[in-house]
């Protein structure tokens, strides 16, 4: 399985908007698909041809998506099934031409474009999306971020930390999880290494932020989860913000403390692909474009799950589902992703090396 599971409604006006994304693929009679000056009435009502869309690594579960795909059902009368699975078995469920659509960790976007698996299309939103968020001719597209947080189990820490400074002068256990081969784990490496003068290129200040806390015998490396949490076995836990929220909502609200560190954390996020070979091209269309809606985006946070649109107006239920924004100042995302790609190759061996010959 692909995540853990955690736990766009388009407006009149945007219906004869024109869209000059180049697109390439086959629709059902064997055409090119090209959505140059191809209004998104025309895609509404081909995709409700179609009917259905098949996606892969997106189901109900996870951000939300359960509620994004009963408004598209609702909305369009296109029927959804999904398969849950990693990015890079996503990419390969993409070549035999079985799925539409999929939700990629964002360094398996440009990877995807690469391979030549995308069939590129550009969303009204466009152009309030990051630019390190999408790919210039809209192969890919980031939907939403997490960031690195802290969660604190209360019970067991009565003063919860705030900063990097602090988890380093507590006196608590920290959980990591396993750097060898944990995403969550290395980008907490990631976001020490920031806080402390590095980045994607030089990790050292995160490897010797962590062996630090290893040499006082205060660092865990197992993967934290809700049952782990739940149990009290973690007193301060490194998550994606999302993660910490859902985590803290389902076991015991105000028994957690969930913060992003001050001096600095690392953004990720997940990105949109649509399959070139597409049996249903359209529908996955409609469905990045509704992704990336007022709605779309609401229905992410209220997974959890920070919208990539910085202006989006959320409704206050899905506000009140995420963390505070002035807690993202200090937020970034990898600039340079080849540079951190070539960087996890080497940290599980400076890890054992550095940090786990500490770890009782």
């Amino acid at each position: 399985m692909k995540k853990q599971s955690f736990l766009k409604v388009l407006s009149i006006g945007m219906a004869s908007a024109l869209f000059m994304a180049g697109c390439s693929g086959n629709d059902d009679s064997g055409n090119k698909i090209n959505t140059k000056n191809l209004s998104l009435n025309k895609i509404e009502e081909k995709a409700k041809k179609e009917g259905e869309v098949h996606s892969v690594g997106m189901p109900d579960s996870w951000a939300n998506w359960g509620q994004t795909w009963k408004d598209i059902t609702k909305k369009y009368g296109i029927k959804h099934t999904d398969t849950d699975m990693s990015s890079a078995e996503e990419l390969a469920k993409f070549q035999t031409g079985k799925s539409d659509v999929g939700d990629v960790g964002v360094a398996f976007g440009p990877l995807a474009e690469q391979k030549g698996l995308t069939l590129p299309y550009k969303t009204s939103h466009w152009d309030e999306i990051p630019k390190w968020a999408k790919d210039d001719n809209g192969d890919w597209v980031v939907g939403y971020t997490g960031s690195l947080a802290f969660i604190t189990d209360k019970n067991n820490v009565k003063n919860p930390p705030k900063s990097w400074n602090d988890l380093l002068n507590g006196d608590y256990k920290v959980d990591v999880g396993d750097v060898m081969k944990a995403n969550q784990a290395q980008f907490a490496v990631l976001a020490a290494a920031y806080a402390f003068g590095g980045d994607e290129k030089n990790i050292q200040p995160g490897i010797d932020f962590f062996e630090k806390l290893a040499k006082q015998g205060r660092l865990q490396t197992t993967d934290p989860s809700l049952t782990s949490l739940e149990k009290g076995e973690n007193d301060v836990a490194l998550v994606w913000d999302f993660n910490g929220l859902n985590y803290r909502d389902q076991i015991q609200k105000d028994r957690f403390d969930v913060v992003i560190p001050k001096e600095a954390s690392v953004m990720s996020g997940y990105a949109n692909v649509i399959n070139k070979k597409a049996k249903d091209p359209y529908s996955a269309m409609l469905t990045r474009e509704y992704i990336l809606s007022d709605e779309g985006q609401a229905n992410l946070a209220r997974g959890y799950a920070r919208p990539i649109r910085k202006d989006v107006k959320l409704p206050k239920d899905a506000k009140a589902k995420l963390l505070p924004d002035s807690m993202y100042k200090k937020v970034r995302p990898v600039k340079d992703m080849k540079a951190w790609e070539e960087t996890t190759k080497k940290l599980p061996q400076e890890w054992q090396e550095k940090v786990l010959v500490h770890v009782n």
